[in-house]
């Protein structure tokens, strides 16, 4: 098994990270103070040079002022997409 920091479905997570934030109109430094965290933080974890574990990703969720429930069932849309596109 590849580790998962490496796998569509990881990609996917990302993109959905980085689209809440651009979606709630911060950047990664407005997102960082936020989290009481250097910028370099939130632009590791958007690329994937960094792994969060669940505690950041709800603190993340969190300043951005969505539950990480609702982050998680958009996420679980955007992986089964994603998997549908590449079957096709």
């Amino acid at each position: 098994m590849s580790k998962s920091i490496f796998t569509s479905e990881y990609a996917v997570f990302r993109d959905s990270l980085r689209e809440l934030r651009t979606e709630k109109g911060l950047t990664q430094s407005q997102l960082s103070e936020t989290l009481g965290m250097p910028q370099s933080f939130v632009s590791k974890y958007e690329i994937g040079e960094r792994r969060l574990d669940m505690i950041e990703v709800r603190a993340i969720c969190q300043s951005l002022g969505t539950p990480l429930s609702v982050f998680v069932k958009k996420l679980e849309t955007s992986i089964s997409a994603s998997k549908k596109g590449a079957r096709t």
